[in-house]
């Protein structure tokens, strides 16, 4: 298949079936983070609320497109990584999906709500930097797209903060609104066995329902990232661009940058800006051949990925830059021409077949049905001192939505669990003061935070050079 020899489509398989693997982990590790409210405030037993939140973050997943995904691909330049070897493409995938998979596995085993966003990213980036090591290598740490990672890396810092914030300012406003009958109600601890007022549990399965299926649109494209970067590996000349669109497509943006850029004052503008134009007029130049052509062969499909994300890339440069003169019209139609994910050229980049989403889907919908329970006894039990109330699940679950939410509309990866722990911890917090957090459960959550990141660097990079040698 795909003119693949044996060994190599095998270990396209097993790699394939390793990032199922990741997000059916991804989906048990986080599923605590939609269910744990309506578990233990008696809304759902636990069956219902795992399967109807495996439901939702099925078709958050779905629905929700690859722009997530996306920003987790274009942390890497892969297009650069790709070796004429294809066996040093399979080593930086299985560097990033058994780095990944260890630490999910083991912090989820011990019940911390550890961060999958922070795994993944942190596995890509240990990628970038063992390449970036190879005595071979000409790119140095530009192995790492730096200007992605920090977007990435303020999304993952903020979401926590936020959702803390969020979740006091929730709990004070709620106090402060209600009328005494209703406070009663949402502010009462649970009774064990006894159900909430029918309102309440609307409320909970509610916002538990929003954190689902948000969870699939944020997290689930995350893994379609990951398959995406495997195939792009190992398979560049089917995947690197989406080639079931009409290759005249591009014409119409193609002809806006060109034609935008040609209106911009060079003398103005200092060596590095003269510099990201040259690499824009050349990269539309070989596209301009790829048109010409009527189509685009598959030995050149990534060297036109190459040109498309070159043109995005040092047009979003410019279009940032005081020293480009250009109306605010013609900085606006260059900017969606050339840099908009899934729309303008970036849509022949930005792309996955319906099946990886589909399987992508499944494997975190029925990852979610099943080891939800470790991790919901230390959201549930262990950061606060006091049992969960009513109002305190459903303003974690409400922020923890929100931040999610807005993150996936900016097409930024950001942490479920971080969100909602820390909604948690906000909402615990606003009840009766920093006290009633327990400080060793806190302790371990900021640890795993912070472990994270160096942790899975660590890891990948090392997996990777060792695979790159033993492959």
């Amino acid at each position: 298949m795909f003119g693949l020899e044996t060994g190599i489509f095998l270990l396209l398989a097993f790699c394939i079936l390793a990032a199922c693997i990741f997000e059916f982990i991804n989906g048990f590790h986080d599923t605590a983070n939609a269910v744990a409210t309506v578990i233990y405030t008696n809304s759902l037993q636990p069956t219902q609320a795992v399967v109807w939140s495996g439901l939702m973050n099925f078709i958050g997943v779905v629905t929700g497109g690859v722009g997530v995904g996306m920003s987790i691909v274009n942390l890497l330049p892969v297009e650069l990584l790709i070796d004429q070897n294809v066996y040093h493409s399979v080593a930086m995938v299985l560097a990033l999906l058994f780095s990944a998979i260890i630490w999910n596995f083991g912090t989820w085993y011990f019940g911390l709500p550890a961060s999958s966003s922070h795994t993944l990213i942190g596995a890509i980036i240990g990628v970038g930097l063992g390449y970036a090591v190879l005595p071979d290598n000409e790119m140095g740490i530009a192995a790492v797209n730096w200007d992605k990672a920090k977007e990435v890396f303020a999304a993952l810092l903020l979401s926590p903060l936020i959702g803390f914030s969020l979740a006091v300012v929730l709990m004070f406003v709620l106090r402060r609104t209600l009328n005494k009958n209703v406070r009663k109600q949402l502010f009462d601890e649970p009774h064990a066995g006894q159900t909430p007022p029918p309102w309440v549990r609307g409320v909970l399965i509610t916002t538990c329902t929003l954190v689902s299926f948000f969870h699939g649109r944020n997290d689930g494209q995350k893994g379609i990232g990951l398959v995406m970067l495997i195939l792009i590996g190992i398979l560049p000349t089917y995947f690197a661009v989406d080639t079931n669109l009409d290759v005249q497509k591009l014409r119409p943006d193609l002809t806006t940058v060109e034609q935008k850029i040609a209106m911009i004052d060079t003398t103005k503008l200092n060596i590095s800006e003269k510099g990201q134009i040259a690499k824009i007029n050349q990269s539309a130049q070989n596209l301009e051949r790829v048109l010409t052509a009527n189509v685009i062969r598959k030995e050149e499909a990534l060297d036109v990925r190459q040109a498309l994300l070159t043109i995005s890339t040092n047009v979003k440069k410019l279009t940032e830059s005081d020293a480009v003169k250009l109306s605010d019209a013609d900085r606006k139609a260059l900017s969606e021409a050339a840099t908009q994910e899934e729309k303008g050229l970036r849509k022949f980049t930005d792309h996955a077949p319906f099946w990886v989403i589909l399987m992508i889907s499944l494997s975190l919908g029925f990852g979610t049905m099943i080891g939800w329970k470790r991790i919901v006894v230390t959201v549930g039990e262990k950061i606060g001192k006091s049992h969960l109330t009513y109002a305190q699940g459903a303003s974690a679950e409400l922020v923890a939505a929100f931040t999610i939410g807005l993150a996936s509309a900016f097409k930024v990866p950001v942490s479920t669990t971080h969100s909602l722990s820390s909604g948690i911890a906000g909402a615990m917090v606003a009840s009766k003061g920093i006290k009633n957090l327990q400080a060793g459960t806190i302790q371990n959550i900021l640890l795993a935070w912070v472990l994270t990141l160096p942790v899975a660097i660590f890891l990948s990079a090392t997996l990777f050079i060792f695979f790159r040698w033993l492959l």
